[in-house]
């Protein structure tokens, strides 16, 4: 699997997933925008933002194959979880062919932490028979956990003026 961000501006924040073999993938049925919770039970794409300013809180965002997402902020690690306010949803379309899936994504970057900030990108991938599997830029631990901060290891530099 492979994700990126693939632009960004002052009013959007483009991302991109890839997943290759996707011959047994689950992919949620659609469902509509919306807010919804637990999206990480099936085929799942996460985004976790950690403002660089020295406090250890973060933001989470869910996003769903279904058009369903979810938006929270945490005040340290695992804790303090509140929802996000986006009154703007995020837009979020998938494509599967024969041999790939691509699972694009666009958040509106007013709601979203002001820059610089480290970043995670993670996925909760399901196929059939219940199997799951947990991919991200990086895991410090046995175990999967997109929660941990050492995950975000990407960058994004300040994008708006001063």
């Amino acid at each position: 699997m492979e994700a990126r961000i693939l632009s960004m501006t002052d009013s959007w924040m483009r991302v991109r997933w890839r997943i290759d073999g996707v011959e047994r993938l689950v992919v949620p049925p659609f469902a509509g925008r919306g807010r919804a919770d637990e999206l990480w039970q099936t085929t799942c794409f996460e985004l976790f933002m950690m403002p660089k300013d020295g406090t250890p809180s973060y933001s989470e965002f869910n996003l769903s194959p279904s058009e369903r997402w979810a938006a929270y902020d945490f005040s340290d690690y695992r804790s303090g979880q509140s929802e996000r306010v986006f009154r703007r949803e995020p837009d979020c379309s998938m494509r599967v062919g024969q041999a790939i899936a691509i699972f694009d994504a666009s958040l509106p970057r007013i709601q979203m932490p002001e820059a610089p900030c480290a970043i995670g990108l993670s996925a909760v991938i399901e196929e059939e028979g219940g199997v799951k599997s947990y991919w991200a830029l990086s895991h410090h631990k046995e175990e999967p956990d997109f929660h941990d901060p050492r995950s975000f290891t990407g960058c994004i530099a300040r994008t708006r003026a001063a």
